[in-house]
């Protein structure tokens, strides 16, 4: 919040006096705290710091030795400048030694030519400081009322780093205690860059205050966390000493962050959420940044064995559905998630839909697969019953790929396996396509228009006419597909007489034009009434 030596330099009445830098040339943005004039040697012991010095020089040593001692002194407390005027003591120029002592201390020494009345330049440069600091005052107060405004707005944490880096200009992260980061933004910088080897980096960072600044790592730091309960830290990348407004943001945005968790202590965790954004962009278009970002996160993706897993609960939440359902689900997905690291694998956990938990596994290329699976799946089925709710779940694996790019084909899979899945009465621990088999694979062309064409085709006369008549032959023609073509079990699961059975299996003939005594009818018919339940089940969703 203060001037530096180069802007008191260009004060119109120091410009009067002719200044000339001799000495200390790189250190011109040495911040001017306060303005001091003194003739004597002995001064040091009078300072704080930050001062710069005025003197005519007129008691000054003209021996090197008390030159060189006199340098060192100032320097020592930390005395931003010395300006000499040349025209009571030396007339023309400055002794070598008091040059060379400056530029060996990195001391900024100014000339000035012309008599110079001090006590105007120690007006003017107090007037600097104090315009600076009220400057400095109102950027503060303008920071609290954005911040205030955001944590008013339940701003999420992507916003609110958002705002630091505008700002302060600087790139922003936000990671938790065990250095994982929960969100980030690099103010334009290259994202891999800032990520780049994340927590060995962080891990040598100490804090000893709740806000700090590390020189050697060039980090503002300050502790996130309400009621003594602190969950992360909020890293600010300074290459500079930051100043006091940038130590005012970070604070503010780390009290944002803070009552952003308290409040949504509910809703999603902030590492579902962070989880949660890569699978999302996973599953539409990955950035160049992804790999990057999910091993800041602690998955890696790069030379990994990779496997898409979706979870979903067996029973369906009719009450307040929207509400209900995403409460059982961020439930299953911090289940989920403690069911991965009691396993000890690398997954990214998040909920990108209304139906099941995504998971990204994340193995190393010696990894067996199969046991990690087996290991995991337990681990889940364990920690869903566990929940609030104690839901069963279904559990199913896509494909192992070795690419990020192949990760969405798997991750999709097996949320196709998933819905097939839900309907099987098998006890697996997890399914995969080859375990749902017809059914899975009619989940899987879905959306496919020549599937839809097939159904059609096969039940479309049906439909219209218990659409039109209020009959019910479609589902008489189900009990008869499901029984393998039995029609007495087929009317004993209809709860029909074996006569009335028999009778609507005839009209169904009719309306069709096919004999169900045909086996290649009835299988075209049972794979056109599972692809409507398919397809009714994916409408619902």
């Amino acid at each position: 919040m203060y001037p530096t030596v180069a802007d008191a330099l260009t004060l119109p009445v120091i410009r009067e006096g002719r200044p000339r830098v001799v000495a200390g040339h790189g250190a011109l943005d040495r911040p001017v705290r306060w303005v001091h004039v003194a003739e004597v040697a002995d001064l040091a012991h009078l300072l704080r710091g930050g001062e710069l010095v005025l003197t005519t020089g007129i008691a000054l040593p003209d021996d090197p030795d008390g030159l060189a001692r006199y340098v060192d002194e100032l320097a020592d407390v930390g005395v931003a400048g010395i300006i000499v005027e040349l025209l009571r003591h030396w007339s023309d120029r400055l002794p070598q030694a008091f040059v060379a002592a400056a530029e060996r201390r990195g001391m900024p020494l100014v000339t000035l030519s012309e008599e110079t009345r001090f006590v105007t330049v120690t007006e003017a440069v107090v007037g600097l400081i104090v315009d600076a600091q009220v400057a400095e005052l109102k950027a503060a107060e303008q920071v609290h009322e954005t911040f205030t405004a955001l944590t008013v707005a339940g701003a999420e944490p992507a916003e609110v780093l958002r705002e630091v880096a505008r700002t302060a200009g600087l790139p922003v992260v936000l990671e938790t205690l065990a250095h994982d980061v929960l969100a980030y933004d690099t103010a334009g910088a290259n994202p891999n860059e800032l990520l780049r080897d994340w927590a060995r980096r962080s891990r040598a960072v100490h804090v000893t205050e709740r806000t700090s600044y590390d020189a050697e790592a060039g980090w503002l730091v300050t502790v996130v966390g309400a009621r003594g309960n602190d969950w992360g830290r909020l890293v600010l990348i300074c290459p500079a000493t930051p100043p006091h407004r940038h130590v005012v943001v970070a604070e503010r945005a780390a009290s944002a962050l803070a009552v952003h968790r308290l409040v949504a202590r509910d809703r999603e965790g902030l590492e579902r959420h962070a989880h949660r954004t890569l699978l999302t962009e996973i599953l539409s278009s990955p950035g160049a940044d992804i790999n990057a970002r999910a091993a800041a996160l602690g998955v890696p993706l790069e030379h990994r064995r990779l496997v898409g897993i979706a979870v979903r609960p067996r029973t369906s939440v009719n009450p307040a559905p929207a509400m209900a359902t995403q409460e059982v689900l961020r439930d299953l997905a911090e289940a989920t998630a403690l069911a991965a690291r009691r396993a000890q694998t690398a997954a990214l956990v998040g909920v990108v839909d209304d139906t099941s938990v995504r998971v990204l596994l994340s193995l190393p290329p010696q990894a067996e697969v199969a046991n990690v699976l087996r290991k995991l799946a337990k681990e889940v089925h364990h920690a869903a019953g566990a929940t609030q709710r104690a839901l069963p779940v279904v559990l199913a694996v896509g494909t192992t790929v070795d690419r990020v790019i192949g990760a969405r084909r798997s991750m999709v899979e097996a949320a196709h396996v998933a819905d097939a899945a839900l309907r099987s009465t098998s006890d697996r621990l997890y399914h995969r396509l080859d375990d749902v088999r017809l059914r899975g694979l009619l989940h899987l062309l879905a959306n496919d228009e020549r599937i839809t064409a097939f159904t059609d085709r096969e039940l479309g006369p049906l439909l219209t006419r218990d659409a039109a008549q209020g009959s019910r032959l479609v589902d008489t023609l189900r009990h008869y597909c499901e029984q393998g073509g039995n029609k007495s079990a087929a009317a004993a699961a209809a709860h029909m007489s074996r006569t009335a059975y028999y009778q609507q299996l005839s009209r169904i003939e009719q309306v069709l034009g096919v004999s169900l005594e045909d086996p290649e009818s009835m299988l075209s018919l049972y794979v056109a009434l599972l692809t409507l339940d398919v397809q009714a089940h994916h409408s619902a969703e």
